[in-house]
C-alpha cells in the first residue's frame, strides 16, 4: 500500500499536474471525429498543435488513478487543483498522502507510514525513466507534446488516423514519435524510448473533450517501462472545473520521518 501511495504522488504530478480531465458536467462534452488531411506538413501539424494548447489558468477536481507495477495493482480517486506553470496539489481520501508539486519542489506526505519526501524532480524521473520537470508534466496532463516539437525537423505521415511525425535526425540517445489526432491537433500518442537501457515511456490519450471551450484529456494510459520493472498509470479525470479560486493546503506534519528516494 505504501509504495501506491507513494506511486499516486507521481501519476499526479506525472500527471500530474498540468492535468488531464475527464469532467462529468453538462457543460462537458467528448470530443471525436476528424478527418486527417494528407497535404498537412509537418511544420503545419506542429503550429496548429501549439495553437490549440489548453489556456485555463486554474483546475479542480478529481481523477481516479489506477496503478500497476506487475505485482500488485490499486484504484483511488485523488483530489488535484492546479495553477497553471506554477503548482498541482494533490490529495488521497481523508488526507492521508498529500502532494505538493512546484517548477523548483517535490513534497509529499504519507499519514499511514509517518514519512514524507521533500526534493527536486530525481524521484519522478527515475519511475518514467526519463528525465522529468515541471513543464512536461504539465504538457503530458494536458494533451501536450512533452517536448518541443518546434525545435526540430519532422517526418510526417499517417497511422490511424492520425498524424505521425517521427524526428529526420534521431537522437543519439532517445527516440521519439509523436501521433496528433486530426480534429484538435491534441496529442494522441508520445513515446520516448532509450534503446539501448531498454527503456520506454509512452502516453496515450483515450479521448477529448470540452471544457468551458478547453480541450482537455479525458483519460490517459501511461506505460513506464525499464529494464527491471514496468508501471502502468490510467488517469479518468471527473468533475473538473476550470479558472475558479484555488488554494493549496500544505504542510509537512511534524514528526515525521524524511525519506530518501
Amino acid at each position: 500500500m505504501m509504495k501506491f501511495l507513494r506511486g499516486i504522488t507521481i501519476k499526479h504530478t506525472l500527471l500530474m499536474a498540468s492535468i488531464v480531465i475527464m469532467a462529468s458536467c453538462k457543460s462537458t462534452k467528448v470530443v471525436t471525429g476528424g478527418t486527417v488531411d494528407e497535404k498537412l506538413s509537418a511544420k503545419s501539424v506542429i503550429k496548429a498543435h501549439y495553437q490549440n494548447q489548453a489556456n485555463f489558468k486554474t483546475l479542480n477536481g478529481k481523477v481516479r488513478v489506477s496503478y500497476s507495477d506487475g505485482e500488485s495493482s490499486q484504484n483511488v480517486s485523488v483530489s488535484i487543483r492546479m495553477e497553471k506553470d506554477k503548482a498541482i496539489w494533490m490529495s488521497a481520501p481523508l488526507g492521508i498522502v498529500k502532494a505538493y508539486i512546484t517548477p523548483d519542489r517535490v513534497s509529499f506526505y504519507n499519514k499511514l507510514q509517518n514519512e514524507y519526501f521533500d526534493g527536486d524532480f530525481s524521484y519522478l524521473s527515475d519511475l518514467l525513466g526519463t528525465e522529468v520537470d515541471f513543464s512536461i508534466l504539465q504538457n503530458l496532463l494536458t494533451g501536450q507534446a512533452i517536448v518541443d516539437l518546434r525545435l526540430e525537423k519532422y517526418g510526417i505521415d499517417i497511422s490511424e488516423d492520425s498524424y505521425r511525425l517521427t524526428p529526420k535526425l534521431p537522437g543519439a540517445l532517445y527516440k521519439t514519435l509523436f501521433r496528433i489526432e486530426p480534429k484538435n491537433y491534441k496529442i494522441a500518442l508520445q513515446q520516448l524510448s532509450q534503446p539501448l537501457q531498454k527503456r520506454l515511456l509512452e502516453i496515450s490519450y483515450e479521448n477529448y473533450q470540452i471544457l468551458d471551450k478547453e480541450i482537455l484529456p479525458n483519460e490517459i494510459i501511461i506505460r513506464a517501462i525499464s529494464k527491471d520493472s514496468e508501471n502502468n498509470i490510467a488517469l479518468e479525470f471527473r468533475n473538473i472545473e476550470l479558472n475558479g479560486a484555488v488554494n493549496f493546503p500544505y504542510s509537512i506534519p511534524k514528526g515525521f520521518k524524511e525519506i530518501e528516494l
